[in-house]
């Protein structure tokens, strides 16, 4: 036997690193190297969630709740819904040029990643948007909504 026949094939090295591949991919996670599945209030990774309106306030009459309720979705750092994430998200209103009150809960932990504010209304007629936030999240704002008021007959 020569030198040449100590020299690796290519069957050999894919023989080998083929299965190196498959045990490196198995386990719990997401499959990519580096970010594994959630655990705790803060999101899988430790980073803070990227949080956006899943459905945005709409407009409602002074004082009725608005329908549909507002959601608030939190998402992990490659988008995909941070389902493990269980901080507080809440909402307020962030432009109020009429001194309206938002009422309802207004802090909220998700269930599955979406935070659903079922009961939000506000006391004054006027065009208004909403932020939400949570901790070391940006705050993210909504689209303009108008709240009526309700007229007669």
């Amino acid at each position: 036997m020569g030198k040449r026949d100590m020299r690796p094939t290519r069957w050999n090295i894919i023989c080998t690193l083929v299965p190196l591949m498959i045990s490196g991919c198995g386990g719990t996670g997401s499959g990519l190297m580096g970010i594994s599945g959630g655990g705790g209030g803060g999101g899988g990774n430790g980073a803070p969630p990227v949080l956006s309106f899943f459905v945005g306030p709409s407009t409602a009459n002074v004082g009725q709740t608005m329908n549909p309720p507002v959601e608030v979705l939190a998402t992990d750092s490659v988008g995909s819904t941070d389902s493990s994430f269980t901080g507080t998200i809440v909402v307020a209103l962030a432009s109020n040029s009429t001194g309206a009150s938002l009422s309802g809960t207004t802090a909220v932990r998700p269930v599955n990643g979406i935070s659903s504010f079922t009961n939000l209304a506000i006391d004054k007629a006027g065009t208004y948007t909403l932020i939400a936030s949570t901790s070391g999240a940006t705050t993210i704002t909504s689209g303009t909504f108008t709240i009526t008021t309700t007229t007669g007959p």
